[in-house]
């Protein structure tokens, strides 16, 4: 019998269904593997083992009793650690939360549980979701488990690192600007970004919220497929949350389903696909261009149809990002005052010294980094200049992808450009690393769905990711062309997981 590590959920239950294993043998397979490794990696900054061996018992019990087995029966997850699971710390990495523990279970959470997953542990972030490395948490430095000298991505770099290093099957991250594609790329995983609304954004430590969308991680493209059936739904807790997602692109009868073999010699066959001209230029890396021009053949030879198009306003897209994102972050993050929950500074003399104490000790160099630059975009004087502005050109930028999605199926991209850096390698230069999202980020600022997909490796062995961008509620013809690309390339994450 294949190893219990690093099998996918279809053998998983199969192995189930058959009680040729226990869902409490996947469990223990697991932490096992997580007691040997973990510490070379960070991935976690807590563990759920008596929940998840609580998780397990149910399900064993349902096999006992012959009972249908939900979607995700038995199956290892792991959520980041800004999404909320009752009884167990929420910190977002963050001092200020150090102590908090979450009253209540984030929709997607109650999702899961209800479909059987087993919460193996919560993931370790940079610092309230601000970063693309996973080197801002206040904890500790998650490292990439294709290769330890590496940064993984962020800001979901600890969720990507659980996927790729086999402590979890699927992972659960937070995209605002590609935190979840990003480490995707970086860990050679597949990573999805919904379309603005689909998932519930209740029980996430809000960011920026007109941008923050919860999203799968997964070593297969029909991993992803399993979590993110799980976890589309209605939430009434969620204003955001669109209420009626599945009449938006009914096919078949599924919002999103699981593809048939590709057997057709021209699966893509019809498909219209717009490779973006400024995302494809001499400032990526000669290698993740290399490699995309092999995406671009693969999915020709399977019957699509690519052309250049160009979206000027692309080239927009950072600025206009670091000003709405941090200014969503500085009034989302006034809440953290020392008074209400978190840390709070005793040394003080009146309210006005709790909080400007209580804030310095608890937020991270980033974190503040950010929220003095949004409170400056927000203040008298300058909304107009800057605010303001940004989301005129953030609603340009949205027409620009939407109307060129009229002629076209998707955008093709790459997920970055570059692979995945070395630890403290731009730690010390806070716009290149800001650079490391300028292909990710035109998707949130527009709500769009968008798919990371691996493509192979550089000469340092390290992944490459391609992105794919749709309509929104298109998840499902994202996820067919990522289905058929992986087929056709055997891309499917295959490192070698050390079960020694």
């Amino acid at each position: 019998m294949k190893s219990l590590v690093g099998s996918n959920i279809r053998e998983l239950k199969t192995l189930l269904a058959n009680k040729s294993v226990s869902a409490k043998e996947i469990t223990k397979a697991h932490y096992e593997y997580i007691e040997k490794h973990e510490v070379n990696i960070n991935a976690f900054l807590c563990l759920t083992k008596e929940l998840s061996l609580n998780q397990a018992s149910a399900i064993d019990e349902l096999i006992a009793r012959k009972e249908p087995l939900p979607l995700l029966a038995g199956i290892p997850v792991a959520i980041k650690d800004n999404i909320c699971l009752t009884n167990y710390p929420t910190t977002c990495a963050s001092q200020i939360l150090a102590n908090y523990q979450s009253p209540y279970n984030a929709s997607v959470v109650e999702k899961l549980t209800n479909d059987g997953a087993i919460c193996v542990g919560k993931t370790n972030l940079d610092e309230f979701a601000m970063g693309s490395s996973c080197e801002n948490s206040s904890f500790k430095v998650t490292k990439n488990p294709c290769n330890t000298e590496y940064v993984p991505g962020g800001s979901s770099g600890g969720s990507a690192a659980s996927v790729a290093g086999g402590f979890s099957v699927i992972a659960l991250g937070s995209d605002t600007g590609g935190s979840i594609r990003l480490p995707a790329s970086f860990c050679g995983i597949v990573g999805m970004k919904p379309t603005y609304g689909l998932v519930s954004r209740y029980g996430l430590v809000a960011f920026a919220s007109s941008l923050d969308q919860i999203g799968p991680m997964g070593r297969s493209v029909e991993d992803v497929i399993f979590a993110l059936q799980s976890i589309i739904s209605e939430c009434a807790h969620d204003s955001t949350n669109i209420k009626e997602p599945f009449k938006a692109n009914l096919d078949d009868g599924n919002f999103i389903s699981i593809p048939n073999e590709v057997s057709d010699n021209k699966p893509l066959k019809g498909m219209k696909i717009g490779l973006i001209k400024e995302l494809d230029n001499d400032g990526i890396n000669p290698e993740v261009r290399k490699a995309l021009k092999n995406v671009i053949k693969v999915l020709n030879d399977q019957g699509a149809h690519i052309d250049e198009v160009s979206i000027p306003q692309i080239q927009q897209a950072l600025p206009v990002y670091y000003i709405i994102a941090t200014a969503e972050a500085s009034s989302n993050l006034a809440r953290f005052d020392g008074i209400r929950y978190g840390y709070r500074e005793s040394n003080v003399q009146n309210l006005e010294d709790l909080y400007l104490k209580s804030r310095e000790q608890g937020f991270g160099s980033e974190v503040k980094r950010r929220i003095i630059l949004g409170t400056y975009c927000l203040s008298s004087g300058y909304f107009d200049a800057y605010y303001k502005k940004a989301q005129a050109v953030r609603r340009l930028l949205q027409n620009e992808l939407l109307t060129t999605l009229n002629s076209y199926d998707v955008l093709l991209s790459p997920t970055a450009p570059s692979t995945a850096f070395k630890i403290n390698e731009k730690m010390a230069d806070p716009l290149n690393m800001y650079l490391t999202d300028i292909a990710t980020i035109p998707a949130n600022l527009a709500g769009i769905p968008a798919i990371s997909i691996p493509c192979g490796l550089d000469n340092t062995h390290m992944p490459i990711g391609f992105q794919l961008m749709g309509k929104p509620f298109t998840e499902k013809k994202l996820l067919k062309i990522a289905y058929v690309f992986e087929q056709a390339t055997n891309q499917q994450f295959n490192r070698q997981i050390n079960n020694n």
